[in-house]
């Protein structure tokens, strides 16, 4: 008996293991879904009745945009995390695998396919014979979308060689390229409103993706003192990000809406849905943040605010899928 049962209990942990990785897999693969189908279908209900129209195959680049800013995020999370995790005196257990090579693909995928609309005068292309790649080099637009592309193919280089953290460079250029496409030169102090976007971009990919990586990270330190601390330098972090979020995200609502017209144009233009939508799904990652905070201070065990973290995270993606699907939208009227 005493020989059976250490085998015995070994293959029920194994086989509880198994199960919880199943169930994680199955969950990952439900939200993707989700977090999928915002950009795609968001269009066609956001433009339910105000008398907009968005532009072909709006979904599309809704979708890919999406993909970009999470491209963007899981390797600036990993970098800030692995960064705070550096200043432990001791750590528990090796960093998860990195997920940073992965985003690369993607986010170089991603921006391809954006290329190609570029380059296709702004419409989804239909046969590469429609994709004028020469076109890309004499529009602003184009410039923008080729060092999207050249950025994280060297972002995928960097992971590959033996300074993966110097990454940080490329990622930067496709937030500045973002900022700058946000914000063409023929809008109203192009500029300022270039700043904002780039400040709002970081912060929210440090948020996003720290928050992501500082979880992975975490999963087998559990019960550990290092675990609470890495938990306490992130959520700081955390703290600033989210006021540069809501900051910038103010300034640059009020620029695109001014005050006097914001609450008509938040429910009567597909814009200010969507950007409605965003602002409240922040509002309730913004409260599950406090949550943690509450928790991470005063609750007996510190950790017990990785819950409230684990549905942070997911409403983190939703806001990420929202953000995707306001750049597909037609931008509001300034009366």
């Amino acid at each position: 008996m005493t020989l059976i049962r250490p085998d015995t209990e070994a293959s029920d942990a194994g086989g509880r293991g198994r199960r919880g990785a199943l169930v994680r897999a199955v969950a990952v693969l439900v939200l993707v879904t989700l977090g999928a189908l915002v950009p795609l279908l968001g269009p066609s209900a956001a433009l339910h009745g105000t008398g907009e129209a968005a532009a072909p195959g709006a979904g599309g680049t809704a979708l890919l945009r999406a993909v970009l800013f999470a491209a963007v995020c899981v390797p600036l999370g990993e970098l800030l995390v692995l960064r705070l995790a550096a200043r432990l005196p001791e750590v528990p257990a090796p960093p998860p695998r990195s997920w940073s090579l992965c985003a690369a693909a993607a986010g170089f995928l991603a921006a391809v396919g954006l290329a190609s609309v570029v380059a296709c005068g702004n419409l989804v292309p239909h046969s590469p014979a429609q994709i004028d790649l020469g076109g890309l080099y004499r529009t602003r637009d184009g410039s923008l979308a080729l060092l999207e592309v050249d950025a994280f193919l060297v972002a995928g280089l960097c992971v590959l060689s033996r300074r993966p953290a110097l990454q940080v460079w490329p990622l930067a250029a496709v937030i500045v390229a973002e900022a700058l496409r946000a914000h063409p030169e023929t809008e109203h102090s192009p500029l300022t409103g270039s700043a904002l976007t780039l400040v709002h971009l970081t912060c929210a990919a440090l948020w996003a993706g720290g928050l992501l990586h500082t979880l992975r990270t975490l999963r087998p330190w559990h019960g550990t003192g290092p675990a609470a601390t890495l938990l306490g330098s992130y959520a700081r972090v955390a703290a600033v990000s989210l006021a540069g979020v809501t900051a910038t995200g103010v300034l640059s609502a009020l620029r695109r809406m001014p005050p006097d017209t914001v609450l008509h144009q938040l429910t009567s233009t597909a814009y200010g849905r969507a950007l409605l939508a965003k602002v409240i799904l922040v509002a309730g990652v913004a409260l599950l943040a406090l949550w943690a905070r509450v928790r991470l201070r005063r609750a007996p065990d510190p950790l017990s605010a990785c819950a409230p973290a684990r549905a942070e995270v997911v409403v983190l993606g939703l806001v990420v899928a929202v953000s995707g699907l306001l750049t597909a939208l037609p931008l509001p009227i300034r009366w």
